[in-house]
């Protein structure tokens, strides 16, 4: 048996060199060199090293109040969520093909698509995606498909997360669609096969949606459809649920939802659960329509996404079924609360909230946002997200106390 030859250095050089790198270093140029000069000057053993690297950890400043959001939010997780997750029964990724030995994760996923469908009021949903850029990007590969591409252009929304849109960028790249941007949607869309919007949009507008002559992409926050009308004129819905139960770890892992009506159905990517009745009359899971992947279709496949990111699905759907439908509107009623009572106590400081309508998240202008936000930081508090030299992104959740408020106005 051959052992596993890792790459040669000229091979080494060669990708580097495809990627305008000079050395296997320059990957790592974005960690501060503070973080870099770790180093122990002799042989120590496991226990020393721990201790050693708890005392380094302990120089990160941890506490601070989250007045962050922009697509990754801080939000409550019951404690048994991270026990199931880490059962071996379900602590992988992988796709379960074998359904005979697959049923508990099976079960678990057509919960979590029938959830999503709910939520979302459209009527059928996918057993995720990997995050909510790659879901919008794949919504509008799946609107040119529907389009039979007989039109190559789409519309979308400068509100859009700007994450989500460089993502779209680049499959929209790879496609040769050409993408234009809107401020506000134009009467004539004739010339598109889809229009993207953000609901609420990325700077927290709630705006209202309606149908139009052609098919409609809508990302939206599932919290916010706790309590806010669910996008149901829309064609394709899509977004990311790491609200629902997942930790922010440093930004990962995410993953994505997907719905979108019956019509489209064999146009979605991804994995589709069904129920079915095998044969002996018991309910049983399987994979469906698998017509549409890449392991039976190949380059004809509807898409390459190659994985359901089912345990991440799972925590979701597990945050669902803890907090049932009164405990998922009461955590949006919460979060509404308190960024309103917010907006409010800073305009009496005389600060302006731009949005008129907004579910838990609100543009404020300032004079200097560098220094409004080093002072909050000084105060233990991270304020928001700098848009520009005077306008911050600030955002609300359960996890955010009165107390934290007042320390907010306080501090400014």
């Amino acid at each position: 048996m051959n052992k596993f030859l890792a790459h040669s250095n000229n091979i080494r050089d060669e990708m580097l060199k495809t990627i305008s790198k000079a050395s296997l270093e320059d990957l790592f140029t974005q960690i501060p060199i503070k973080c870099k000069n770790f180093s122990m000057n002799k042989p120590i053993t496991e226990l020393e090293a721990q201790l050693q690297i708890r005392k380094l950890a302990e120089q990160n400043k941890t506490k601070y109040a989250k007045f962050i959001g922009g697509g990754v939010y801080n939000k409550f997780i019951p404690a048994c969520i991270s026990y199931v997750t880490q059962r071996f029964e379900f602590l992988t990724a992988y796709t379960p093909y074998q359904p005979e030995i697959s049923q508990g994760t099976l079960q678990a996923i057509y919960e979590y698509q029938t959830m999503i469908s709910r939520i979302t009021g459209m009527d059928v949903a996918n057993a995720s995606m990997y995050d909510a850029a790659s879901a919008c990007a794949e919504a509008v590969l799946m609107a040119h498909r529907i389009s039979k591409g007989k039109k190559n252009k789409v519309l979308i929304s400068n509100k859009l997360n700007p994450e989500y849109s460089e993502v779209i960028k680049t499959y929209c790249w790879a496609q040769n669609i050409e993408i234009n941007w809107f401020e506000d949607i134009p009467d004539n869309l004739e010339e598109y096969f889809a229009v993207l919007i953000q609901y609420p949009d990325y700077f927290g507008e709630i705006s209202e949606i309606y149908k139009i002559n052609t098919t409609l992409i809508v990302c939206a926050n599932l919290s916010a459809l706790a309590i806010i009308k669910p996008p149901i004129e829309a064609d394709i819905v899509v977004g990311d649920i790491q609200p629902l139960g997942i930790p922010m770890n440093f930004g990962g892992p995410h993953a994505g939802y997907m719905a979108c009506k019956e019509a489209f159905l064999r146009q979605l990517p991804g994995r589709l659960v069904g129920r079915t009745i095998d044969s002996d009359g018991k309910q049983a899971f399987t994979l469906t329509i698998q017509t549409r992947e890449q392991h039976i279709k190949r380059e004809k496949a509807t898409s390459n996404i190659c994985s359901n990111q089912s345990l991440i699905a799972l925590a979701a759907t597990l945050y669902l079924s803890l907090l049932g439908e009164q405990g998922f509107r009461q955590t949006s009623i919460i979060s509404a609360n308190l960024a309103h009572a917010l907006s409010n106590m800073l305009r009496g400081k005389g600060i302006r909230t731009l949005n008129k309508n907004f579910f838990n998240e609100f543009v404020i202008e300032v004079n200097n946002s560098d220094k409004f936000l080093e002072q909050l930081k000084n105060a233990g508090i991270l304020g928001g997200i700098r848009l520009d030299e005077k306008h911050i992104l600030v955002c609300t959740t359960e996890m955010n106390s009165e107390e934290e408020i007042v320390n907010y106005i306080e501090a400014i």
